[in-house]
């Protein structure tokens, strides 16, 4: 009976794109998207490419959290700018 052996995924070479990321990978991609503006990039290289799924799943995820703050963000400031342009209305009275 022979084992077979594992060839860890490399982001840069083809081949098997559904095999298991080791931790190695995951922290190769987590210290990638830490660095700023070259990780949103990477987010949607890896995210709608070819590459592995579970990381591909992974950053779609991420991209998704990221939009639901913007929203809510963008709400939260639209409430307060308007409650603050409309403390700055003159009053009439």
């Amino acid at each position: 009976m022979q084992l077979s052996s594992y060839q860890s995924p490399s982001p840069l070479a083809g081949g098997d794109n559904t095999a298991i990321m080791r931790v190695r990978d995951w922290v190769l991609t987590l210290i990638v998207l830490a660095i700023p503006l070259v990780n949103i990039v990477m987010l949607f290289v890896w995210g709608f490419g070819s590459g592995n799924p579970n990381r591909a799943n992974f950053c779609k995820a991420y991209l998704l959290l990221i939009l639901v703050i913007l929203v809510i963000y963008g709400v939260i400031f639209a409430l307060v700018g308007t409650a603050g342009m409309m403390s700055l209305a003159p009053q009439n009275g």
